[in-house]
């Protein structure tokens, strides 16, 4: 892992000239575990799996709705302090899961709005960005990103890995902002509720920090970190999640052996997803119709397996 160090100084500089360095684009009370395929079942149905996993991983700013990347604008992938050959691998192998879920990937130049960084100093850096541009971090208007404390846990950390996203509510048809944005008298203003179980209202994501601690994944290979950070950058994973009964490439960190690269079942999850409408007011709803979307995908594919292995 010497080799993704890193090579540029100056880790303070402004966000915005950070921006424009885009790459080129044992539970002792639970039942006991069987591992089969890439899937670790409890004792309990896949249906009960599925709805636990996504619940336990989402976690959204409180009392707002799923948020993920717009297939109007999609995803511009930026390395900073990576070697420009590693820069450019982990770029395009990011840019590939996007396009698994039917992003669109931003051309080469492209100003990007998820930003990874390489650093043996996570603490220092998460901090000192977060001193210097705090309004990038938590913009001045409703349902943007986190509260102050968990931006807090983000500059205190000492995961081998942290993310932190911002968002922005928008109606769903014409994408304009549904808040009040700073500075903008007559911003429009959508209405939050077209009925009571669903709401024109969605929420996009507009940017991802994702920092690296160079000094804590020198065990993992440059494809598990990659996958790793596809994860968490195309999804609002919970930082203290314990998803150690699912075969996840969000274990990796702590256990390189339990996965190569992004599972069958971290696949399920993401299509699951970018694949729901997420019409729902009720963020619970949201993460329920998520969850039945992903079923769906891995009883079908434990169908097919059992079909393929039964005798002739």
């Amino acid at each position: 892992m010497r080799s993704f160090r890193l090579l540029v100084a100056g880790c303070l500089a402004p966000l915005m000239a950070l921006a424009g360095t885009a790459a080129a684009q044992d539970r002792p009370t639970e039942p006991e575990a069987t591992r089969v395929d890439d899937i670790i079942v409890r004792g309990e149905p896949l249906h009960d799996q599925v709805g636990a996993f996504v619940d336990d991983v989402i976690e959204p700013p409180r009392g707002r709705g799923i948020a993920r990347w717009s297939d109007r604008g999609g995803v511009c992938v930026g390395i900073v302090n990576l070697r420009p050959e590693a820069a450019q691998a982990m770029a395009d192998r990011v840019s590939e899961i996007a396009d698994g879920v039917g992003l669109p990937i931003g051309e080469p130049g492209c100003s990007p709005n998820i930003l990874i960084i390489a650093t043996d100093d996570a603490g220092t850096l998460a901090r000192g960005l977060v001193d210097r541009s705090p309004n990038a971090f938590r913009p001045d208007y409703a349902g943007a990103a986190g509260t102050v404390r968990d931006l807090r846990a983000f500059t205190e950390s000492d995961r081998a890995v942290r993310w932190w996203h911002v968002m922005m509510p928008v109606h769903e048809d014409s994408g304009a902002p549904a808040v009040r944005l700073p500075g903008y008298e007559n911003a429009p203003m959508i209405s939050r509720m077209a009925g009571r179980l669903s709401t024109p209202v969605r929420n996009v994501m507009m940017r991802a920090y994702v920092i690296v601690d160079v000094d804590q994944i020198e065990d993992l290979t440059f494809r598990q970190l990659s996958d790793y950070v596809a994860m968490v950058a195309f999804a609002q994973i919970d930082p203290d999640v314990d998803v150690a009964n699912f075969g996840t490439i969000l274990n990796v960190v702590d256990d390189p052996t339990v996965a190569q690269e992004m599972t069958e079942w971290d696949h399920a999850f993401l299509a699951a997803l970018y694949g729901t409408e997420l019409r729902q007011s009720s963020p619970n709803a949201q993460a329920g119709a998520v969850a039945a979307l992903m079923y769906r995908d891995r009883r079908r594919a434990a169908e097919d397996e059992a079909e393929a292995e039964a005798p002739e």
